[in-house]
This record gives C-alpha cells, sequence and structure tokens, in this order.
C-alpha cells in the first residue's frame, strides 16, 4: 500500500504561523497533527492543525463581555477592579517597588503593612494579614494555631464550595483534628462545650455562604462562642466567607439591601467577639483575589510568624490593588467599585440601556423582568431584580455565537429563551455587545 506524503512539520508550521501564538507551540501541535494522521492513514492535515490552534488559542486568558446578571462570576474572575485597584496593580507589575523594603531607614520591611494598617482601621481590628485567597487563610490558621489538637466545628457548617473544596478535608491537610458537634439542623453552645478537651485548640464556626437551613434550625452565635472560648483560654476563629465589610453598608444609597439580609458584616463579627474573622478579598469586598484574616493582634501574629505564612503570602502587584480596593472603604468611596455600582445600578437605566443596544443591533428581543445574582458562592437565594433582553429562537445557537465574537459574550440561557443582563456589563461596552448580538443574530 502507497504511503501517504504530508507536508513537512517546518512548511506546515510557517504557513499556519501568524503571530498570535509562539511558533515552538505551533510547531509542537503541527507535529502532532502529523503523527496523528499517519498512525489513522488519512486526514487533512492543514484544516486538522488550523482547527486545533484555533481551539488551543480560545484557552487563552482573553476578557470577555459578562452578560450573565451574575456579578461575581467564578468562572469569569469575579469581581472586576476598579479604575484605581488597576492602575495602582499595573504601576508596581510594571517596575520594581517598596514590596519588602523600608524607605524610612533602607532596610527590609514586613510584606503589605500599609495594606494591613488600612484593613485594621476599616474593620475595626487590631491587626491584619493578608494571603492569597480565603483559603489559604483557614489552613494557614489552622496550621498555625490547631496542628495535631481538636477543633470543634457544627455540623451544619462542614461545607463544601466551588472546585471540591470541602471544610472537613481542608482540616485534614493542615493537622487539625474535626470534632463534629450539634445536628445537621441544630447546634447549641452546649454542643461545643461538650466537646472541650485539654487538646482543644480553637472553636471555629463558618458562615454558610453557598447555602442556607431553613425550618426547625438554629446555631450557636458568635457572642455566645465568645464568651465560652474566653472562658478556657482559646480563641475563636469565624470564617465569614464573602466579605461584607459592614453590615450597615454606609456607602449605599438608602437602607442596606435586602438581599444582604443575614450576610455577616466583619465590622460586627469582630465587635462581637471572633478573635480571627477570616474572608475573601474578591467577593462582596469586590476586589482581587485573596485571603484577609482581621483579629486580636496576638493571634494574627502567630499566623505571621508560621512558616507556612510563606507559602501563602500576596504578591505585590495584587497587594497594591487591594490597597486601593480598601482605601475605597476608609474613604467612603465603596459605591465607586463596580461589584457595588453593578449592585446599584437603577432600573430605569439598565431599560433605556437595553433598548439602546437592541435598536443598534437592529434584532428582535424583548425586555422582561429578571433577577441578577450575588455569584461566587455570596448571599445563597439572593436576587436583584432588574429587566433583562430576552431572545428566542435559535437559542444555542445564538449563544455559541457570541462567544466566539470579539471579545467573547457570556449570556445566560434560561427556559427556551436566550437572557442578556446588562447590569453585569460596563456601559463602555454596550456597542461591541450590539455589534456581537447584530452578528450572532443573522
Amino acid at each position: 500500500m502507497e504511503q501517504r506524503r504530508y507536508p513537512s512539520v517546518d512548511r506546515l508550521a510557517n504557513s499556519l504561523y501568524d503571530g498570535s501564538l509562539p511558533r515552538s507551540l505551533v510547531i509542537q501541535v503541527v507535529r502532532e497533527v502529523i503523527a496523528e494522521a499517519r498512525e489513522r492513514s488519512g486526514g487533512d492535515v492543514t484544516k486538522s492543525a488550523a482547527r486545533a490552534l484555533a481551539e488551543l488559542s480560545r484557552h487563552r486568558a482573553v476578557r470577555v463581555i459578562n452578560a450573565t446578571g451574575v456579578l461575581l462570576h467564578t468562572n469569569l474572575g469575579r469581581a472586576p477592579w476598579d479604575g484605581r485597584s488597576v492602575r495602582a496593580g499595573a504601576k508596581v507589575a510594571a517596575g520594581y517597588s517598596n514590596t519588602e523594603l523600608d524607605l524610612a531607614g533602607g532596610n527590609r520591611g514586613g510584606r503589605a503593612g500599609y495594606l494591613h494598617r488600612l484593613l485594621a482601621l476599616v474593620t475595626g481590628a487590631e491587626a491584619a494579614l493578608v494571603v492569597n485567597n480565603n483559603a489559604g487563610a483557614l489552613l494557614l490558621t489552622l496550621m498555625a494555631l490547631a496542628g495535631g489538637r481538636q477543633v470543634p466545628v457544627s455540623r451544619s457548617e462542614l461545607i463544601e464550595i466551588g472546585g471540591s473544596y470541602r471544610l472537613p478535608e481542608l482540616m485534614a491537610a493542615s493537622g487539625a483534628r474535626l470534632v463534629e458537634v450539634g445536628t445537621t439542623n441544630r447546634t447549641r453552645t452546649a454542643d461545643y462545650r461538650r466537646a472541650l478537651t485539654s487538646e482543644t485548640a480553637l472553636l471555629l464556626k463558618v458562615h454558610p455562604s453557598n447555602y442556607r437551613i431553613v425550618g426547625f434550625s438554629e446555631e450557636a452565635t458568635l457572642p455566645e462562642l465568645s464568651s465560652l472560648a474566653s472562658s478556657t483560654g482559646i480563641p475563636l476563629v469565624f470564617d465569614a466567607g464573602s466579605g461584607l465589610i459592614d453590615e450597615r453598608v454606609p456607602w449605599w444609597s438608602g437602607p442596606p439591601p435586602s438581599w444582604l439580609t443575614d450576610e455577616p458584616g466583619v465590622v460586627q463579627s469582630v465587635q462581637a467577639g471572633a478573635d480571627l474573622v477570616l474572608f475573601s478579598g474578591d467577593k462582596l469586598f469586590g476586589g482581587p483575589q485573596a485571603g484577609i484574616i482581621v483579629g486580636r493582634a496576638e493571634w494574627v501574629s502567630r499566623l505571621r510568624r508560621h512558616p507556612a505564612a510563606r507559602a501563602v503570602r500576596i504578591d505585590g502587584p495584587t497587594a497594591a490593588a487591594l490597597v486601593a480596593t480598601t482605601e475605597a472603604y476608609a474613604d467612603g468611596r465603596a459605591a465607586e467599585l463596580p461589584f457595588w455600582r453593578m449592585a446599584g445600578l437603577d432600573q430605569g437605566i439598565l431599560e433605556e440601556r437595553i433598548r439602546r443596544v437592541v435598536e443598534t443591533a437592529g434584532i428582535e428581543a424583548a425586555i422582561e423582568e429578571g433577577a441578577a445574582t450575588p455569584g461566587a458562592g455570596s448571599v445563597p437565594g439572593a436576587v436583584i431584580p432588574g429587566p433583562v433582553m430576552a431572545i428566542g429562537g435559535r437559542v444555542d445557537e445564538v449563544y455559541q455565537r457570541l462567544l466566539q465574537a470579539n471579545p467573547p459574550v457570556v449570556a445566560r440561557r434560561e427556559r427556551g429563551r436566550l437572557r442578556v443582563d446588562l447590569r453585569t456589563v460596563a456601559p463602555p461596552d454596550d456597542q461591541a455587545l450590539a455589534m456581537a448580538l447584530r452578528a450572532a443574530c443573522r
């Protein structure tokens, strides 16, 4: 049987190389495609290689237009950074910075000292420490304070969140020994008291940020657990999760929004007696990914001295961006952060934007009542009502075409309709969204 001839790797790679991917990567893909074609004895290697390169290119990180109505979309990067955070992070990343240099004396200094001071200020805590994410914050806390010792946790708070994160498994990895107390729906302070032994290192309370237990339920409160922990000389650690700084939401126009009901505030948690409060920087706090620990100075100091603190520390550009986010709270400008700005958008303005986008796109679409969500496992079941664009017909086809747009547009398929929610679309992207919709609906 005659052996089929294929183009050389270099010749085919040269014909497909356009500078968008590294040439070495193009060569590798072409080599793999030709080898597979030889093994299968057939196929158009030029088309196959072009498809493989196009698919590979789609996996690169690119900016997308979030039209899902999920404000903190985990798959899309959670909270967008505000302009000051972007500029601060970029400025530090583009050159050298005083990441660990004390400019006053020219000696080595502590990392993120100014950020820690700010976080203590806005939360009312004695001290603060920032690490790479909230899971890292809890891991460090358990390793530093409870390695090899017992930690009582309510059965109703043995959480699992996205990415297969399970609290019992993280505790096992830290070396802490989980002691389950109470029941799924009811856990009282007495349950924790009965679990106390000489081996108890701390009390851990975890806010179930991605679910709620309703009906016949009860949980021990922070003041109750604080009193118990104080009486035994052990710390009370509260994993608040989402990072709502203040339950009063003083930066919000009017009373706190109803969708934040039952979400614990960090300020109030510190006031209620938690020795350490852990929360995310990239959820309701509205900044870059980070794990933030605030609380009593003696316990924060122990975490800072632990060898694992270096393994989970935050980098300089992210710390600079988080400084800008925290300064927004310190200056009373938190309403300017993208998350809070999107959450508070006026419904009339949203409806007018939808009309303009539909008109510019020249498509058939209806305006319907919809509901955005905070997302990222924050405030489960909460919705933010508002108008959305609804498109019928070839929903799956239009959805896929939007994903191929430049920039890609991610919408939401729901009950046989394609819903486009402009609450999560930055106004400067309205024109690009209209052009993408025009092309996708042809």
